[in-house]
């Protein structure tokens, strides 16, 4: 990788475990003081964050709807209320 900011499409072409060994890799050299491994560090950095939570997502079960109620019921929201003295 050359030692400019990887574009979106450059990231795009690498997989997963070579993403995240180039991260680990610039964000080493940017912690020895290397100002311009801390752009490419944090690049890198943020395509795996984008990666995991695209990831995430995918595994989510969908989202089952509430029970539907009968109109004139909206105002009871429990089923066991309290009556008033």
């Amino acid at each position: 990788m050359s030692s400019s900011v990887p574009t979106p499409q450059q990231l795009a072409d690498i997989d997963d475990e070579e993403l995240l060994r180039l991260a680990v890799s610039w964000r080493a050299q940017a912690s020895r003081g290397d100002r311009e491994a801390f752009g490419i560090a944090h690049a890198l950095e943020v395509e795996c964050r984008r990666r995991l939570r695209a990831s995430q997502l995918h595994q989510l079960p969908p989202e089952t709807p509430p029970a539907a109620r009968p109109w004139w019921k909206f105002w009871s929201g429990k089923t066991d209320s309290i009556s008033a003295p």
